[in-house]
């Protein structure tokens, strides 16, 4: 075992495959578009007739969902060698912090939407003791905001593997 590594045992070698990248970037929408349809779900059966209670998605509700796909957008726009890249300097500056900074406000718009999220479900609903009928809309909108994190940390991993047969081609 050599001394620069960092963990124990080795990276498995199918983990770089395209076939992988591929998984994890399906793996990723079918989270993303779930957590959606738990929320549109939600959304959609609180303003029916069959709701039968004075407790409404609104507006509130949806800014969780709102700051969670920013989040991804944001992560998702970072290219992960940008992150190490201390030797290219833009306008004078490294750009290496900048990235880190836009992925640390990434980061923190993912996890604003789902503690958010989270605040909605204790205040609106839990505080106020409603049943479960009316309460799975503040549930579906944790999973939702849960599912969209998970979403890009995936995406995220998938867009950035590594692969032998990737070039990169600057200008």
């Amino acid at each position: 075992m050599s001394g620069s590594r960092l963990f124990r045992f080795p990276k498995p070698q199918w983990l770089n495959s395209a076939n992988a990248r591929t998984t994890g970037v399906y793996l990723s929408g079918a989270l993303f578009s779930l957590g959606f349809f738990f929320f549109v779900d939600a959304a959609s059966y609180s303003k029916s007739a069959r709701n039968g209670s004075v407790y409404h998605v609104t507006f509130v509700d949806w800014i969780p969902g709102i700051c969670s796909s920013l989040g991804m957008l944001v992560i998702n726009s970072i290219d992960k060698s940008r992150l190490s890249a201390d030797s290219f300097s833009y306008s004078g500056n490294s750009v290496a912090w900048k990235a880190r900074l836009v992925l640390f406000l990434g980061f923190a718009l993912l996890a604003g939407g789902l503690a958010g999220s989270v605040t909605v479900l204790v205040l609106k609903y839990v505080v106020k003791e409603v049943g479960f009928p009316t309460l799975w809309f503040g549930v579906a909108n944790v999973i939702a905001n849960a599912l969209i994190m998970m979403s890009s940390a995936i995406l995220w991993v998938a867009q950035n593997m590594e692969d032998e047969y990737t070039y990169n081609l600057a200008l």
